[in-house]
């Protein structure tokens, strides 16, 4: 009994299944400058860049973006964007705080006067999916 206890937990260990994810971003007014790209898996650190589980910086093309994040565990993760247009490594804000580079969420949440929550804009991944997100 013992032996099998011990071969089943090594398989666990070593058996992992793990999901992609995709995120194709569109919408972006120019090619100008970079996207980056963070995903989160808790309400905690969203929509903090800085603070997410895994995060990207890639290029702009045909106004649009690619991002894969692999080994995942399955769950639910949100995804936010911004466009950093003269690449000084933040999103700008107005002297309001109002962002005045193109930024989106997952789910394509929005929120009137600040981010949305990570409830809405968190998805299920169980399985490799792909998802859009339009900035704005």
């Amino acid at each position: 009994m013992f032996k099998w206890c011990c071969a089943l937990l090594l398989v666990g260990l070593f058996n992992k299944e793990t999901v992609s994810l995709e995120v194709n971003v569109s919408g972006f007014p120019s090619n100008k400058g970079q996207a980056y790209v963070a995903l989160f898996n808790s309400s905690e650190s969203f929509p903090s860049y800085g603070k997410q589980l895994k995060g990207k910086i890639v290029d702009i093309e045909q106004l649009k973006c690619k991002v894969t994040f692999t080994n995942l565990t399955p769950g639910s993760y949100a995804i936010a964007v911004y466009h950093d247009v003269n690449k000084n490594n933040k999103l700008d804000k107005n002297v309001l705080g109002m962002p005045t580079e193109s930024y989106g969420f997952s789910n394509n949440a929005r929120a009137t006067f600040s981010a949305p929550s990570y409830q809405d804009a968190k998805v299920s991944c169980l399985k490799d999916k792909s998802i859009n997100i339009l900035v704005k």
